[in-house]
């Protein structure tokens, strides 16, 4: 690291500062959750690229998003997880950039992911006639690669102005990872150039995306109330039910960590709901989508059908 980059050369993650009895007892319960999201999002990704009926516009952007779940638990995790047994809880100040363009990046991903799919809802249900033409693989693949691009292309900005800061101490992160506000707290210059491109990027990738999906929305449910009979409207909700509570979720909670002025107290309270991130969003995402779909669960039986393990 060049001197005059960073006089810090490493931080200290602070994490939830509980006895080591409840730490060893957290670090095996937050093991299993991220071994089951890893298995979880494993299957999803597995059954759809296995079963051909499941090679659709709708499941292509659920393997993409089965994939950022994967990567965002495995950007932070482990080492959230090693500092739960280690006395010493440090991370380099590269590993801590790399930490941060890596959330940032899968996160910022995930927003634009999650737009996409409501956006194949909406021309699934208002326009059923043109779906195949307006959703052609040429168009998903273009919308997912976009996606892509604009998150990491966010997040190279956010690294980029991050480490030109200077880091002389103090170097204690009061977080469980090193969370891009948090580091910032550390930097001994002024941050508020920093400060103003992450409001920006939240108003882009939060808001945004989710007034985009507040309008699909609408139009799908002014969609839904059209029809008749009460079977169709309920197979049409059910397309959009499982999408709307990740959704719900993903954009609640990062609303609340950028958009919602901080303070000591919500430092504490926003540990607590990074856990969402980093550990029950990538477990509840792949069971959301599965248990309240039939072709998904159809799939994993033809799957263990031809495994001969049922």
């Amino acid at each position: 690291m060049r001197g005059n980059q960073s006089w810090v050369t490493e931080f200290i993650l602070v994490g939830f500062q509980l006895s080591a009895d409840v730490e060893f007892l957290l670090f095996w319960v937050f093991f299993m959750f991220y071994v089951f999201s890893l298995l979880a999002n494993g299957v999803i990704f597995g059954l759809i690229c296995l079963d051909p009926r499941l090679h659709t516009p709708m499941y292509f952007f659920l393997s993409h998003l089965a994939v950022l779940d994967i990567a965002y638990a495995s950007n932070h995790v482990p080492k959230m997880l090693a500092n739960l047994v280690n006395q010493e809880k440090t991370i380099s100040f590269v590993s801590c950039v790399i930490q941060v363009f890596l959330y940032l990046a899968l996160a910022a991903t995930e927003c634009f992911i999650l737009l996409v799919m409501s956006y194949d809802r909406y021309v699934a249900i208002c326009h059923p006639l043109h779906y195949t033409v307006i959703m052609s693989w040429r168009v998903c693949t273009a919308m997912a690669s976009v996606s892509w691009a604009c998150g990491f292309t966010l997040a190279i900005v956010h690294a980029t102005l991050l480490q030109r800061l200077p880091f002389c101490g103090p170097r204690v992160v009061n977080h469980l990872y090193c969370e891009i506000l948090s580091v910032l707290k550390l930097a001994c210059a002024d941050t508020s150039v920093n400060q103003v491109v992450v409001l920006i990027a939240s108003v882009l990738v939060l808001v945004g995306p989710l007034f985009l999906m507040l309008i699909s929305y609408t139009h799908i449910l002014f969609a839904i109330l059209r029809i008749k009979s009460r079977e169709g409207r309920r197979k049409a909700f059910s397309t959009c039910s499982s999408h709307l509570c990740v959704v719900g979720l993903f954009f609640g909670i990062g609303m609340i960590f950028y958009l919602v002025p901080g303070g000591n107290q919500r430092e504490e309270q926003q540990k607590v709901l990074s856990l969402f991130y980093g550990l029950f969003n990538p477990l509840l995402n792949p069971f959301i989508y599965s248990l309240r779909n039939a072709q998904v669960k159809d799939a994993f039986y033809r799957v263990l059908q031809r495994k001969g393990v049922v």
